[in-house]
């Protein structure tokens, strides 16, 4: 039965491909839930760093795969919002806001 931790750890190898930084320390990554009698169908709610990302389809499509190769995961969906709007200087990790220059 996979966990939300298990696919959280997963979704740390999946770099933002503009910025070259993890998905979870740019805090991209708003909500990961595990559905189903065992927890088989995850939603990861997720945002980009523009809502004009040109590579927001590739990019979303990267963490649907790396959900889908956690074992025990039958399917995945990846829901894109806005909001709230993505903002470095709150949801970023701290060493992150160090490579941005917001520190």
């Amino acid at each position: 039965m996979p966990t939300v931790e298990q696919v959280r750890n997963a979704l740390a190898d999946v770099m933002d491909p503009e910025l070259n930084l993890g998905v979870l320390d740019l805090g991209l990554i708003y909500d990961v839930a595990a559905e189903g009698d065992d927890g088989e169908h995850v939603t990861v709610t997720m945002t980009l760093t523009s809502p004009m990302c040109p590579v927001g389809p590739m990019f979303k499509k990267s963490v649907e795969d790396r959900v889908l190769s956690v074992e025990g995961v039958k399917t995945s969906k990846v829901e894109i919002t806005f909001t709230p709007p993505w903002d470095p200087r709150t949801m970023a990790s701290d060493d992150v806001k160090v490579l941005l220059g917001i520190w």
